[in-house]
Protein backbone atom coordinates (compact mmCIF):
# COMPACT_ATOMS: atom_id res chain seq x y z
CA UNK A 1 0.00 0.00 0.00
CA UNK A 2 1.42 3.62 -0.68
CA UNK A 3 2.17 6.12 1.69
CA UNK A 4 -1.21 8.04 0.27
CA UNK A 5 -3.40 5.41 0.38
CA UNK A 6 -2.28 4.40 4.03
CA UNK A 7 -2.95 8.04 4.97
CA UNK A 8 -6.65 8.10 3.47
CA UNK A 9 -7.21 4.67 5.11
CA UNK A 10 -6.17 5.91 8.49
CA UNK A 11 -8.18 8.76 7.94
CA UNK A 12 -11.16 7.19 7.25
CA UNK A 13 -10.30 4.75 10.58
CA UNK A 14 -9.84 7.50 12.75
CA UNK A 15 -13.01 9.07 11.67
CA UNK A 16 -15.26 5.94 12.19
CA UNK A 17 -13.95 5.46 15.56
CA UNK A 18 -15.03 9.27 16.69
CA UNK A 19 -18.39 8.17 14.89
CA UNK A 20 -18.63 5.23 16.96
CA UNK A 21 -18.55 7.06 19.86
CA UNK A 22 -21.74 8.69 19.45
CA UNK A 23 -23.64 5.71 17.68
CA UNK A 24 -25.09 2.98 19.39
CA UNK A 25 -27.87 0.83 18.10
CA UNK A 26 -30.32 -1.30 19.47
CA UNK A 27 -32.93 -3.70 18.93
CA UNK A 28 -35.62 -0.80 18.25
CA UNK A 29 -33.42 1.98 16.52
CA UNK A 30 -30.21 -0.60 14.89
CA UNK A 31 -27.87 0.99 13.48
CA UNK A 32 -27.31 1.46 9.69
CA UNK A 33 -23.74 0.56 8.90
CA UNK A 34 -22.90 1.34 5.89
CA UNK A 35 -19.36 0.17 4.18
CA UNK A 36 -18.07 1.41 0.77
CA UNK A 37 -14.91 0.21 -1.50
CA UNK A 38 -13.86 1.12 -5.04
CA UNK A 39 -16.07 -1.89 -6.62
CA UNK A 40 -19.06 -2.26 -3.94
CA UNK A 41 -21.13 -1.29 -1.22
CA UNK A 42 -23.10 -2.99 1.69
CA UNK A 43 -25.27 -1.97 4.35
CA UNK A 44 -26.46 -3.58 7.38
CA UNK A 45 -28.45 -2.96 10.21
CA UNK A 46 -27.10 -3.66 13.29
CA UNK A 47 -28.00 -4.55 17.02
CA UNK A 48 -25.37 -3.10 18.94
CA UNK A 49 -26.88 -4.22 22.59
CA UNK A 50 -27.06 -8.15 21.00
CA UNK A 51 -23.95 -7.80 19.20
CA UNK A 52 -25.45 -9.31 15.52
CA UNK A 53 -26.65 -8.34 12.25
CA UNK A 54 -30.33 -7.99 11.73
CA UNK A 55 -30.29 -7.09 7.82
CA UNK A 56 -28.19 -6.72 5.27
CA UNK A 57 -27.46 -5.68 1.42
CA UNK A 58 -24.76 -5.91 -0.72
CA UNK A 59 -23.94 -4.89 -4.44
CA UNK A 60 -22.22 -8.64 -4.34
CA UNK A 61 -25.35 -10.41 -3.98
CA UNK A 62 -25.74 -12.83 -7.07
CA UNK A 63 -29.21 -11.18 -7.96
CA UNK A 64 -28.16 -7.54 -8.21
CA UNK A 65 -24.86 -8.36 -9.48
CA UNK A 66 -26.96 -9.72 -13.09
CA UNK A 67 -28.96 -6.74 -12.60
CA UNK A 68 -26.34 -3.17 -12.63
CA UNK A 69 -22.46 -2.33 -11.62
CA UNK A 70 -21.50 -2.38 -7.88
CA UNK A 71 -19.78 0.53 -7.16
CA UNK A 72 -21.71 3.69 -8.81
CA UNK A 73 -24.91 6.09 -7.46
CA UNK A 74 -27.12 4.08 -8.99
CA UNK A 75 -26.33 0.99 -7.48
CA UNK A 76 -26.17 2.88 -4.33
CA UNK A 77 -29.34 3.74 -4.78
CA UNK A 78 -30.60 0.31 -5.18
CA UNK A 79 -28.92 -0.68 -1.83
CA UNK A 80 -30.73 1.79 -0.01
CA UNK A 81 -33.93 0.63 -1.00
CA UNK A 82 -33.26 -3.09 -0.55
CA UNK A 83 -31.87 -2.89 3.07
CA UNK A 84 -34.70 -0.24 3.35
CA UNK A 85 -37.37 -2.82 2.56
CA UNK A 86 -35.47 -6.22 4.14
CA UNK A 87 -36.49 -4.14 7.48
CA UNK A 88 -39.79 -2.99 6.98
CA UNK A 89 -40.02 -6.92 6.19
CA UNK A 90 -38.24 -7.67 9.42
CA UNK A 91 -40.79 -4.53 11.64
CA UNK A 92 -37.94 -2.40 11.91
CA UNK A 93 -38.90 1.59 10.92
CA UNK A 94 -36.37 4.48 12.62
CA UNK A 95 -32.61 3.45 12.50
CA UNK A 96 -29.38 5.40 13.58
CA UNK A 97 -26.81 6.06 10.64
CA UNK A 98 -23.53 5.33 10.80
CA UNK A 99 -21.73 6.49 7.62
CA UNK A 100 -18.28 4.42 8.72
CA UNK A 101 -15.55 7.59 8.35
CA UNK A 102 -16.77 7.95 4.91
CA UNK A 103 -17.61 11.54 3.95
CA UNK A 104 -21.51 11.75 3.58
CA UNK A 105 -21.32 12.61 -0.25
CA UNK A 106 -22.01 10.98 -3.38
CA UNK A 107 -22.89 6.88 -2.81
CA UNK A 108 -23.10 7.00 0.66
CA UNK A 109 -25.76 9.93 1.01
CA UNK A 110 -27.64 7.82 -1.99
CA UNK A 111 -27.74 4.78 -0.09
CA UNK A 112 -29.24 7.07 3.15
CA UNK A 113 -32.08 8.67 0.40
CA UNK A 114 -32.99 6.11 -0.96
CA UNK A 115 -33.85 4.11 2.50
CA UNK A 116 -35.33 7.37 3.44
CA UNK A 117 -37.22 7.15 0.21
CA UNK A 118 -37.90 3.72 1.03
CA UNK A 119 -39.75 4.21 4.23
CA UNK A 120 -36.78 4.34 7.37
CA UNK A 121 -36.69 6.82 9.75
CA UNK A 122 -33.17 8.57 10.73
Amino acid sequence: MTTIAKKRREGRLRRHRRVRKKVHGTAARPRLAVYRSNRHLSAQLIDDDSGRTIVSASSLEADFRKQQAGGNVAAATAVGTLVAQRAKAAGITSVVFDRGGFLYHGRIAAIADAARAAGLEF
